[in-house]
């Protein structure tokens, strides 16, 4: 049988660190990765044969689980007719339609293959509408590792401690203002300062790559109020929030319109997929409409589009939100619980069907909340719940992730093991 650490060594012989993405290799938790044979409904299977019940969720696009049925028909119906075409295909248009259908600020949407391609094209049309060149971004949010919004970001950059910017001229850099998570005051005073040169705020509406963090009272209608009185754009990064905290994302479930959303994650159904999308005023303006320039050779592939259809229309037949935002509470209430018996401080943040649990004492609102956890006892936690058949997201600064497959019987079955887990500790 091969082992983990086998494959592994040789993946770092032909990829750097021997991954494809800096956090799969595991290095922020001092644990070995491990490498993926398969996944079915809430499990996960390594090619040691190792089974864990899965949390990490693919980083949060499985809402229905691993290999769901009705996706994986989907998939095999596409593909019967060939891989890719680089034209128009019908599974595009009938996922666009579903996207503006569902999203309330969506009237027209355009398709990319990654989160990161939807947010540099955002940016790049906000630029282009308004004619201004400075943007606002939040500490310990991500929006893919684009040039102008890799400044203080989360998820990998904060999990591997990596400064935002090597790589990026400070020319770039120059044209981002960072201000805290939850700021208010913060927001108003930027606006009144710098409001005639900002062409675009961009938010994630709920954080999720420094841990979950939900927004507090009026933050959202203070972005939106502001950038409408200053004439610049608001852009809500949906790209883990929509399809995900409802199907109109977390501009439905806290009802606040941005200009402009991307999307990524659930629309893919585990494909590689990226969106962005707004009022019909805004999106006429990208070619070959506009001409403010964006294009992508492969967007739409019908494969990935089938994926992303199948699971929004389970989605729309099941609305399983209300049942999945209920279960998540109770579980990470038990888990809570758990540590507490354990006596290890922590606090949790939890909306929808995701949550973190910080171990550190203070009630997370923004990132230097965030970073104040412990790392050295996440990353203790982490390895126990791994060799107890459990995988969360190997740093303290993502997202658990619940799915459909995720039911009470599955859950019962994974607090037993985080029980035992947490003995350990």
């Amino acid at each position: 049988m091969v082992k983990n650490s086998e494959l592994f060594n040789l993946a770092k012989k032909f990829l750097p660190g021997g991954v494809n993405s800096p956090v799969r290799a595991f290095k922020a938790v001092k644990a070995a990765p491990i490498v993926v044979k398969k996944g079915e409904g809430p499990y996960l299977e390594d090619i040691e044969g190792n089974r864990y019940v899965d949390f990490l969720m693919s980083w949060g696009p499985l809402i229905l689980g691993h290999k769901h049925p009705e996706v994986v028909k989907e998939v095999n119906r596409a593909l019967e007719n060939g891989l890719s075409f680089g034209l128009t295909n019908p599974y595009e248009i009938e996922l666009a339609k579903e996207v503006v259908e569902s999203v309330p600020s969506v009237e027209k949407v355009r398709f990319v293959n990654s989160g990161t391609e939807a947010v540099m094209s955002a940016i790049r049309l906000a630029r282009g509408i308004t004619g201004r060149k400075y943007i606002v971004k939040f500490e310990g949010c991500y929006h893919g590792h684009y040039d102008s919004v890799l400044v203080n970001a989360g998820s990998g950059v904060a999990t591997l401690a990596i400064p935002g910017t090597p790589g990026i001229p400070e020319e770039i850099a120059k044209l981002t203002f960072v201000l805290p998570y939850n700021d208010i005051e913060a927001v108003r005073e930027l606006f009144a300062k710098e409001g005639e040169k900002i062409a675009a705020v961009i938010v994630e509406p709920v954080a999720g790559n420094m841990g979950v963090v939900p927004p507090e009272a009026d933050f959202l209608k203070t972005l939106r109020e502001e950038t409408a009185k200053y004439g610049a754009l608001l852009i809500f990064d949906e790209v883990i929030t929509g399809f995900r905290l409802s199907l109109g994302g977390a501009q439905e479930y806290f009802e606040v319109e941005p200009d402009l959303t991307t999307l990524g994650k659930v629309i893919g159904g585990g494909m590689p997929v990226g969106a962005y999308g707004g009022k019909k005023t805004f999106m006429e303006k990208v070619a070959p409409e506009g001409n403010i320039y964006q294009a992508g050779t492969l967007s739409g592939n019908p494969v990935a589009m089938a994926a992303g259809l199948a699971t929004v229309r389970v989605l729309k037949d099941t609305n399983p939100y209300k049942v999945l935002e209920n279960r998540t509470s109770k579980f990470v209430k038990e888990i809570s619980k758990l540590l507490l018996e354990k006596g290890l401080e922590h606090s949790y943040n939890q909306i929808g069907s995701m949550f973190t649990i910080f171990f550190t004492d203070k009630k997370v609102r923004n990132y230097k909340d965030a970073v104040s956890s412990n790392t050295e006892i996440f990353a203790k936690f982490f390895k126990s719940l791994l060799r107890n058949g459990v995988l969360i997201p190997p740093s303290q600064f993502e997202a658990w992730f619940l799915s459909t497959a995720h039911e009470d019987k599955i859950l019962e079955e994974a607090l037993e093991s985080i029980k035992k887990a947490i003995k350990e500790l």
